[in-house]
């Protein structure tokens, strides 16, 4: 083979070289194929967007002040029904106040409550299921028990009892959410770091002196984040729910802020004769939960190992 040859030919190899490189795909367009063809992520990413944005600027976008009562105008009716009005879309409630602007302030008091109580409950359950299943033995026992007592308490009824006891606010409610709902965490964070606590990764940490907090922080933690996440956006909607139903019940958060779940409380009264004073608190309610649990499986999908090319 003449030299021309063995030129050509290693010529040929660089070009189809290099073309591979360019045709094959980077990591950031593989994830976002994966984001953009992942239907349920973004459909709940785009309806949670929308409600941040109608919580963050509702000092902007309301019409009028939530707090502010007039009788001579109760229960005006929604702009598609007979006597609503532009000046109030969504209607009045039986205290004269605007229900849209309502409906946007109640947006931030159940995504506050929501993301509050599960960053709560997320440090304590995440930091016990942690430590269960990367110490064991003992360790492991103790907090295995702490999870069983707190299963066999109905978080509804206790929640209910402690908030009866100590009275509604919203940082009550916040509180007694977060110290509830931690369970999940540490279940789920136990099992997650007992199948990965004898990698080779994770002996190798150890094999270079690397210290136990380091090996949880750095290599427990982030191998069991799509676990969490999951999990993080499930108790973030569970405790949206738990918020909504006390204060239905009137021993959550307490007027006149305004909370969808005591939204729909209020309106129980006008039901028969005003049903849009629980329909629209109440699907807003469901869209919201809805949302999470789709952008957290959504999550969950994209940056799984085994979706990753």
């Amino acid at each position: 083979m003449t030299m021309e040859a063995v030129e050509s030919t290693l010529d040929r190899t660089r070009t189809i070289s290099h073309l591979e490189e360019v045709l094959e795909p980077t990591p950031g367009a593989i994830l976002r194929r994966r984001i953009f063809g992942h239907r349920g992520f973004m459909l709940g990413g785009i309806v949670l967007v929308l409600i941040l944005a109608m919580a963050l600027l509702a000092p902007v976008l309301a019409p009028h002040d939530p707090y502010d009562q007039e009788l001579t105008r109760r229960l005006i009716n929604p702009i598609w029904h007979a006597g609503g009005t532009r000046t109030h879309p969504l209607g009045t409630d039986s205290m004269g106040r605007d229900y849209l602007s309502r409906l946007m302030y109640g947006a931030r008091i159940s995504l506050l409550i929501g993301i509050a109580a599960m960053l709560i409950s997320g440090i304590i359950g995440s930091t016990l299921g942690i430590a269960a299943g990367y110490f064991g033995g003992k360790v492991d026992m103790v907090i295995s028990f702490m999870i069983t007592v707190r299963l066999a308490m109905p978080v509804v009824l206790v929640a209910l009892a402690v908030v009866a006891l100590i009275g509604g606010s919203l940082q009550v409610v916040i509180l007694v959410l977060g110290f509830l709902i931690w369970d999940r965490f540490a279940v789920v964070m136990r099992s997650s770091t007992q199948q990965i606590r004898s990698a080779d990764y994770i002996n190798a940490a150890r094999a270079v002196g690397c210290s136990t907090l380091r090996i949880l922080l750095t290599e427990i933690l982030p191998n069991t984040l799509n676990n969490l996440i999951v999990v993080a956006t499930l108790e973030m909607a569970r405790a949206i729910l738990l918020e909504a139903a006390l204060s239905f019940l009137g021993l959550g958060v307490q007027p006149p802020l305004p909370s969808w779940g005591l939204m729909v409380s209020e309106g129980r009264d006008y039901m028969l004769f005003s049903p849009w004073m629980i329909t629209i608190p109440g699907v807003t309610l469901v869209l919201l939960v809805l949302s999470i649990n789709l952008l957290g499986d959504g999550i969950r999908d994209i940056t799984a190992p085994e979706s990753r090319g």
